[in-house]
């Protein structure tokens, strides 16, 4: 199994939704996380699905609001287990929606941790069939400016100070 160069995924930050779908066409595909340059182990767990909605003010004083799936996996070998299919993956999330209301198009977020290291956070890739697997690439989810990324794709710029007199209503 060969680890996926991120430039190899059709896009970033996929939604819940998204990853199911591809689920839904592969389900008997082993499902392998990848993260860290490494696979996770056979016998990961899904040991949460949560849903939260957020209220906050940015660092432009801007009100924000969004909904996002937290994934939790639990990255661990457990005597012979292989990695769990896509199809079995999809089911723990449909059995956690008979309780809890997933957004599908909600922004996803996966919390890592071998036990040992802390969680650390996640975005996924769009998911990709590869040697008789569906492979997901975990890329780390980087804390942001929302008003300078809002900035910069308006401007289409590459760069800019977070707190420069051009990026406006920043850092207020």
């Amino acid at each position: 199994m060969s680890a996926i160069d991120n430039s190899q995924s059709d896009k970033t930050d996929i939604s819940l939704g998204e990853l199911l779908g591809r689920a839904a066409e592969t389900p008997d595909l082993p499902l392998v996380f990848l993260y860290d340059g490494k696979p996770v182990k056979p016998g990961y767990h899904v040991t949460e699905v949560k849903a939260g909605h957020f209220s906050a003010l940015d660092c432009g004083a801007n009100p924000e609001a969004w909904s996002e799936i937290f994934v939790q996996l639990w990255d661990i070998e457990e005597g012979e287990r292989t990695h769990m299919t896509a199809g079995k993956f999809s089911a723990i999330v449909r059995k956690v929606s008979e309780r809890v209301r997933l957004d599908g198009s909600a922004k996803l977020t996966f919390e890592v941790s071998d036990g040992v290291r802390p969680m650390q956070l996640f975005c996924a890739n769009a998911p990709v069939a590869e040697d008789g697997t569906l492979q997901v690439a975990l890329t780390p989810r980087p804390a942001s400016c929302k008003p300078r990324d809002r900035w910069l794709a308006e401007k289409g710029a590459t760069e800019a100070s977070c707190c420069s007199s051009s990026a406006s209503k920043c850092c207020s």
